[in-house]
């Protein structure tokens, strides 16, 4: 492993962290991916390390990816779910975290429904905070597993120049905002698709084209990253029902047949299968799909290592 470190403590989100910082990542997550594909997943690397997943809004895939990712590295783990806490009879997040912290505990993983809670954690307590998604503001670890799965399929060590189209709904997505932010570092072109009621109003300003066309967008990227549509996060009706919106944005595979190149299809699940995409271009071989989960393991790995690292 490299000594070299991230230039911040924390991971806030996409934002704070430079180019630098990505790579370094990235080739940090490309010696952790042949960890977990040898016979023994398992490195020694943080066994002095506890690490608290708190978690105040639901998550699969991502709490069961960063706790993989701590035992891969034999950290200690302390699993907090906000439903079955002392949160639901008023406790405040700093009492909560304050708390958890006196057992002493060396970095946090935190999602939160609400926008800067892992900035306002940070400054607070005297750990390493991981975002793991807040609110609608971002979900980085999600948009750095996007751009190193890219990365792979693409066969290629820079996404300079490639073309990335962001399909769906922009409006309610952590994740989206994430991925701009990370391509854009990554010098790639960036394209978002999707109703108008779903792309919210002034994101031109941060340099990304829309278009309301799949087709058109669609045949212009490399790479298709379909987003979810968070119909719990809806709160009034955005589009008439899912039928029409499949209609009018879901890909299929005869669409993807006919356009004059194979572009790469991925997903940060879950997937609403029959709105966002079939099923038969879910599980496609232009889908990569579940090299995204494994690979979000990797990568998480790479972030726990990176941050630990600085401590010592």
């Amino acid at each position: 492993m490299s000594n070299k470190q991230l230039s911040t403590p924390h991971l806030l989100g996409i934002k704070y962290i430079t180019k630098e910082d990505i790579q370094l990542i990235f080739d940090t997550a490309l010696e952790f991916k042949e960890v977990i594909n040898r016979p023994i997943k398992k490195v020694p690397s943080l066994r002095d390390i506890t690490i608290a997943n708190l978690f105040f809004e639901n998550s699969t895939r991502t709490r069961i990816s960063f706790e993989l990712a701590e035992k891969r590295l034999s950290a200690d783990t302390v699993n907090f779910s906000a439903s079955s806490s002392s949160v639901k009879k008023g406790e405040t997040l700093l009492d909560t975290v304050n708390n958890i912290l006196s057992m002493k505990v060396d970095m946090v993983v935190m999602r939160h429904p609400a926008p800067g809670a892992c900035i306002y954690l940070s400054k607070k307590i005297n750990a390493n905070i991981i975002n793991a998604g807040d609110g609608t503001h971002e979900h980085p670890t999600q948009a750095l597993l996007d751009a190193f799965s890219m990365q792979q399929a693409l066969k290629t060590n820079t996404l300079k120049g490639k073309k990335v189209a962001i399909f769906g709904d922009i409006l309610h997505s952590r994740v989206a905002m994430s991925n701009i932010f990370c391509l854009q570092k990554l010098g790639a072109e960036v394209k978002l698709c999707g109703p108008p009621t779903l792309i919210p109003k002034h994101i031109n300003q941060l340099g990304v084209e829309v278009s309301y066309n799949l087709q058109e967008t669609l045949q212009w990227c490399d790479v298709a990253n379909v987003l979810r549509i968070q119909l719990e996060r809806q709160d009034i009706k955005y589009f008439p029902s899912l039928r029409e919106y499949h209609q009018q944005f879901g890909i299929t595979k005869e669409i993807l047949d006919n356009l004059d190149k194979e572009i790469v299809i991925m997903h940060p699940g879950p997937i609403n299968r029959g709105v966002e995409m079939t099923s038969d271009v879910a599980d496609s071989k232009q889908s990569i799909i579940l090299e995204q989960v494994e690979n979000g393991v990797a990568i998480r790995m790479a972030i726990l290592y990176l941050l630990a690292s600085r401590k010592s």
